[in-house]
């Protein structure tokens, strides 16, 4: 990322933000008069997120929050058992699930658990 290339050896994926960035303080900015650079705020803050994915994280880590509330809040009715999700019926071999099903349980009461 340093060096402006990116991995297929074009530019990277935020160097239009780094450009727009640039423009913008070039337009707004003299060696004079720096105040101008306030107004390049909302670009160096696409360019950082560009770089980072602060913003878009931190939305996906809300979504999911969000999800798990609703789930805890009206759990499903049907919701499989263990042993079910096991099989899940696809593979015709009831025999095979019972098996390991009649073994874990006997390895688990071996242990006293």
């Amino acid at each position: 990322m340093a060096s402006g290339y990116g991995l297929s050896g074009g530019p990277s994926r935020c160097f239009p933000f780094w450009q727009e960035l640039l423009a913008c303080y070039v337009v707004n900015t003299n060696t004079d008069d720096v105040t101008g650079a306030k107004k390049c705020v909302p670009a160096l803050e696409d360019y950082y997120e560009c770089l980072h994915h602060r913003k878009e994280k931190a939305r996906a880590i809300e979504l999911q929050r969000a999800y798990r509330r609703a789930e805890a809040a009206h759990p499903r009715e049907n919701a499989p058992r263990p042993g079910a999700i096991r099989n899940l019926g696809l593979l015709d071999r009831e025999e095979d699930t019972k098996d390991v099903l009649d073994t874990n349980r006997s390895i688990t009461a071996g242990n006293g658990k």
